[in-house]
């Protein structure tokens, strides 16, 4: 009697096993969608530039970015003017990149005073 009972033991522990592979090669296709779908070039584009515009660090950088190139390109269009001497040329492109570097540098001294109260909480 106990061939029958080992034999239908056996049998259950097979069933088992099987529902729990079939169970298992579920989750692992839904897994390599998963990854598929994640490493699409569009997607990790997408997740870079996500993660790019959430942190504060970076946010600040580009203003401060944005702000020097402002600066340097209105700089150049006063003190140069349009002209086509080739010397003015080059030495306002001089002028627009000096003027933009240090303000990028140093933008954080021209930024209002609520802002500053505002990143100090």
């Amino acid at each position: 009697m106990e061939k029958i009972n080992e034999t239908t033991a056996l049998r259950n522990s097979i069933i088992l096993l099987k529902a729990k592979q079939a169970e298992e090669l579920q989750l692992l296709k839904a897994q390599m969608h998963l990854t598929y779908e994640t490493l699409k070039p569009l997607n990790l584009i997408k997740n870079t530039f996500k993660q790019a515009v959430a942190s504060p660090d970076i946010k600040n950088g580009l203003v401060n970015n944005a702000i020097g190139l402002a600066t340097g390109y209105l700089s150049k269009k006063v003190l140069v003017g349009a002209t086509h001497n080739p010397f003015k040329k080059i030495l306002g492109a001089i002028i627009e990149f000096s003027v933009a570097s240090y303000v990028a540098k140093r933008a954080d001294n021209f930024k209002p005073a609520d802002e500053e109260d505002d990143q100090a909480k």
